[in-house]
């Protein structure tokens, strides 16, 4: 539902009025009473009512992707090249370019 600024022109003061887009135009002031009471030029407000949409609407059912379990100190070893690979496709710290220097051995 929209919300309107409204200000009287005789006297100054100015409302905010919660209405639907259907309601007819407020034209009397609540203060003074003159029929001056204009609805301003401004950004559109309105007010979300009711349950809506929200981030969790969409969230997957199952929860959070669990972490991986901790792997074994086997499995953090180098596998050995496969079957029709070249050795030097796998370097090795005493020909790989680096000489053992870097951290990648």
């Amino acid at each position: 539902m929209p919300i309107y600024a409204y200000r009287c022109e005789a006297c100054g003061h100015a409302q905010d009025v919660l209405q639907k887009l259907s309601d007819p135009l407020l034209d009397t002031c609540p203060a003074c009473g003159a029929r001056a009471f204009a609805k301003q030029l401004t950004a559109a407000g309105f007010q979300l009512k009711g349950s809506g949409w929200y981030a969790t609407d969409f969230r997957n059912s199952g929860g959070a992707p669990k972490p991986a379990a901790a792997a074994p100190a086997e499995a953090t070893q180098p596998a050995a090249p496969a079957a029709g690979t070249t050795a030097a496709a796998a370097p090795t710290a005493t020909g790989g370019g680096c000489a053992g220097s870097c951290a990648c051995h």
